[in-house]
Parts: C-alpha cells; structure tokens; sequence
C-alpha cells in the first residue's frame, strides 16, 4: 500500500508539470488501486492506466476537432 500511495503522490507532485498529460492523473490513479488490487503492482497500474488515460483523452480531443463527434481512426 506504500508503494500505491508514494505512486499517487508522485502523480500529483508532477501532474501541474505535464500539463500536456490530459488523461494521465485520473488513468494513473484508477490504474494503481485496480493494479494494487490486482496482485501488488500499484506502480505498473498506474504506467498503463497513464498511457490509456492520455490516449483516450487524444481520442476525444481529436473527435471534437474534427467536428464528426467520432473517434478517428
């Protein structure tokens, strides 16, 4: 549970420094409890739940900018 908790502060200590990282805090922080949880790997849970989180915020920033309201592919 250290590990979870030193994860999710440090997600937030650098969170104003990436600011370009839309998506990363809320996938970090959902993807260190579930990887936690899921057998003691907070901190491989939060990378992943990272990487997704900027992705799909890509996805909907991209779908907006297009003006379709679709993901693009």
């Amino acid at each position: 549970m250290n590990k979870l908790v030193a994860t999710v502060a440090l997600v937030l200590v650098l969170g104003p420094v990436a600011a370009q990282a839309k998506g990363c805090l809320k996938g970090a922080v959902v993807g260190g409890i579930a990887g936690h949880y899921a057998g003691h790997h907070g901190v491989a849970g939060a990378i992943a739940g990272c990487a997704i989180g900027h992705h799909e915020a890509n996805k909907a920033r991209n779908a907006s900018q297009d003006g379709t309201g679709q993901p693009a592919h």
